[in-house]
């Protein structure tokens, strides 16, 4: 069975346990891209980060956007969202049908 793992601020990825889904505090940019690290090299298929983690680990997560997995997804964290998931989501669709169908008008 594939392992599926959040990180992010402890307030946003607590309510993630009570589905089974492993929880990893993370706040700095250092700490967030080794415990993504840490996650790949366990074979996590997908990961959830919260919109503030990846922002902090940006680059890093660019890394893996084109690669079948881990599957990173940004996800709000507890709070306003800023929209990143969905301009990810988007951006995929564009890529794939060069139409963007999520306009906002």
């Amino acid at each position: 069975m594939s392992k599926v793992g959040v990180i992010g601020d402890k307030d946003s990825v607590m309510g993630f346990l009570a589905l089974g889904i492993d929880t990893f505090t993370a706040y700095e940019p250092e700490e967030i891209k080794k415990t993504i690290h840490r996650l790949i090299e366990e074979d996590y298929a997908i990961i959830y980060i919260t919109e503030q983690a990846s922002l902090l680990a940006k680059d890093y997560i660019a890394r893996f956007k084109d690669e079948p997995l881990p599957a990173i997804i940004v996800i709000p964290g507890i709070g306003a969202s800023l929209g990143l998931g969905m301009n990810e989501i988007r951006e995929s669709s564009k890529r794939a049908i060069g139409v963007d169908i999520l306009f906002n008008d």
